[in-house]
């Protein structure tokens, strides 16, 4: 389970981000269940037939039956089906399940819960689509077991009807106000991700159950209209409403602020409405949300976030791995819709971005906006995996499956740890790897789910999957994005190191906990590590709503690349901080060979009061980035014109070297035995060399 926007953006991100630690890692193994280390868990493994074994999501499943509650029921009569949170690993090898928050034994209860509406959720989607793949009985039943428990948390009636409560203990009984305080508060007063999960499980619940069982599809049906009402006069009464973030329009429609949080009903939404039992309120609904999501696209094949889809309706500098399902959410409603217009943000942050994340180091959960948390979990793995195969069909750009392979090589273990993350005969996936490159061999619902959902688009892709298990991790080569901190530098003149009290802006983050204060007539000098070619220079900057704050000129061993105006920035408007932490490319690329990178600030011509200026770091992008795996290479451009890059293949052995230009379309395909050659690279565009 993830936890709120609220509760990570308050803290650190990266300690947050990463499951089944802090709190339910405390709690105690008095009401846990342990299994061993090395076996399968359940009759329903299905390791060989493909990648996809539910033994571990099997273990996780309880039933329980809740207590009768104030405006909660379900369909039929019985116990319903449930998931516990977390599966911590233990010394023995063994893993125990347990719940989120401090744990009581005298009660058997926790802070939170032992099970939550966001998984319950996630995991039916799991049987369902296993059960869609396989037609597997096990998965069918399953699904019908979790969304009973779902719609049981689900809020039927009353001024919250539609709404869920997102914690039940151990005995099922509700617990909607949980220890810590998670927003909103009681769980079911207002939108929520469990909401908006909530819809993707009863949407995709809907279209399988539809033919199976119709009467369980026709309560499900019933739920949903419950849910999008609840959606309709809580969010979408916004509908047409743009808030102002920093000078930029930005949809006032987005469940929870969130691009992310709206991508999973938008998936829910695009099931229900594609199986043909969507109302006119459905795909109304369905159709206003994909454009908020559409709308979250930014930058340029230069320009950061680099044609990303923006998770956040409340920050124009934070872009996160984890839930980053619009590229998915816009291919699946832009097929049901039959509307292509919705593709092209989701070309751009597949085609685009993805390949840029990949060279530079891979999914890191946050960009706010230097890569700071680098934390990797399978949540974002996945995403970027759902996304670039969901674009790859919707848009007709089988190019992106190759790239997918790349993504979905890093459960493998072509990631910085260097080991495989999931586990093909226990169906475990690990619960992340640190920036240092750490393993938490912790395997709690969150992770096996996205896990499983990774392995199911695997096994229906199984190319993708063959060339996802050889690709690594023998060799794992970067040559990307790099970030020099401000910090670092050799300061003059004034310009000085500033550590705030909390590194978190409200909508961003400084990188290195700290950023360097030029007053006017300052400098700053930093030594480079020399680059083969031409690079990209971003300084990220505070950007302020004030024209008469000041500029940077940047030169490079003494070769001008030009001056920021860091007073550029827009209205404040919803966003926590009056100003904008953003790179800004510079105009000039720096020279290849360049090791001396240069800064000096000066006042604005009309200022009259003393000026400070705000530099975080600089960020360092070639023009052609690379990710080479033992028996694969990607490359990806950031120029505006068509390069030829020379690279050297690990083997020798005939190459393939396909080219793609900005919007994923091939555009030169040949074979090759040479080991090292030159690889076209299309402007913006990126090049796959099996």
């Amino acid at each position: 389970m993830t936890v709120t926007r609220r509760t990570v953006l308050g803290g650190s991100l990266a300690a947050a981000a990463v499951t089944a630690t802090g709190a339910a890692a405390s709690a105690s193994t008095a009401a846990s269940t342990s299994a061993p280390a090395g076996a399968a868990l359940s009759g329903a493994a299905v390791a060989s037939s493909g990648l996809t074994n539910l033994a571990h999501l099997d273990y996780l499943g309880a039933v329980v039956s809740p207590p009768l509650a104030a405006g909660h029921s379900t369909y039929g009569s019985g116990p319903v089906g449930v998931l516990w949170t977390y599966a911590d690993h233990r010394d023995d090898g063994s893993y125990a399940r347990v719940g989120g928050g401090a744990y009581d034994p005298a009660t058997n209860t926790y802070g939170q819960g032992a099970f939550n509406a966001d998984d319950l959720a996630r995991a039916a989607v799991v049987y369902l689509r296993h059960f869609k793949l396989r037609g597997d009985a096990h998965s069918r039943a399953a699904a019908y077991g979790l969304l009973r428990g779902l719609t049981f948390l689900q809020t039927a009636t009353g001024a919250n009807a539609g709404n869920v409560v997102l914690w039940m203990q151990p005995d099922g009984t509700l617990n909607p106000s949980a220890d810590p305080v998670e927003l909103p508060d009681p769980s079911d007063s207002g939108p929520a991700y469990w909401l908006a999960r909530t819809v993707w499980a009863l949407g995709e619940g809907y279209a399988v159950f539809k033919s199976v069982d119709p009467g369980f599809a026709a309560f499900l049906r019933q739920r949903l209209e419950l849910a999008i009402a609840a959606l309709e006069r809580q969010v979408l009464v916004h509908y047409g409403t743009w808030n102002v973030v920093d000078g930029r329009r930005v949809p006032a429609w987005l469940i929870v602020a969130g691009a992310d949080a709206t991508s999973e009903a938008v998936l829910g939404l695009a099931a229900y409405v594609g199986a043909g039992g969507g109302s006119a309120r459905a795909r109304r609904a369905l159709e206003r949300f994909a454009e908020a999501v559409a709308a979250m696209a930014a930058g340029d094949t230069q320009t950061w976030p680099f044609r990303a889809l923006l998770p956040w309706g409340e920050s124009i500098s934070d872009w996160h791995a984890w839930g980053a399902q619009m590229p998915s959410a816009l291919a699946a409603a832009s097929s049901v819709l039959r509307k292509p217009r919705l593709l092209d943000p989701a070309i751009g942050d597949a085609a685009g971005f993805t390949p840029l994340l990949m060279t530079a180091g891979g999914p890191d959960n946050g960009w706010l906006p230097a890569p700071i948390d680098r934390t990797q979990i399978a949540y974002g793995v996945d995403a970027r995996l759902q996304a670039l195969l969901g674009v790859a069909s919707a848009a007709n750009r089988p190019g992106l499956r190759q790239v997918a392979a790349f993504v979905g090589a890093w459960y493998f273990g072509a990631n910085r740890a260097g080991t495989a993350m999931y586990d093909t005969v226990t169906g475990r996936t690990y619960d992340g790897i640190s920036a240092e490159g750490v393993v938490n061999r912790n395997s709690g619902a969150e992770s096996t789910i996205h896990g499983l959902l990774s392995m199911l688009a695997l096994d229906a892709h199984p190319t993708v999957a063959a060339q996802a298990r050889t690709l690594g991790p023998a060799t794992r080569t970067l040559a990307g994005l790099h970030t020099v901190e401000a910090e670092s530098g050799v300061l003059s003149n004034g310009a000085t190191v500033v550590t705030p009290p909390s590194p978190w802006t409200g909508e961003s983050q400084w990188s290195n906990n700290s950023y360097v204060a030029f007053p006017a007539g300052s400098t700053a000098q930093w030594t480079l590590p020399a680059s083969d070619q031409p690079q990209l220079a971003l300084p990220i900057v505070d950007v302020v709503p004030d024209r008469q704050v000041g500029r940077t000129t940047w030169t490079a061993n003494a070769h001008p690349l030009g001056t920021i105006n860091h007073g550029a920035g827009g209205p404040q408007g919803v966003s926590a901080a009056p100003g904008a932490l953003l790179p800004r490319t510079l105009p000039t690329y720096l020279p290849a060979g360049a090791t001396n990178l240069t800064a000096s600030a000066t006042a604005a011509p009309t200022s009259s009061a003393p000026t400070t200026l705000r530099v975080d770091a600089v960020l360092l992008l070639p023009l052609i980035s690379r990710l080479q795996l033992s028996s694969a290479i990607l490359l990806t451009s950031v120029d505006t014109h068509p390069r030829s890059h020379a690279v050297t293949v690990g083997s020798a052995r005939r190459s393939t070297v396909s080219a793609y230009d900005k919007s994923g379309a091939l555009k030169t395909r040949f074979t090759t035995t040479a080991r090292t050659f030159n690889a076209p690279v299309q402007a913006g565009g990126f090049t796959v060399i099996l």
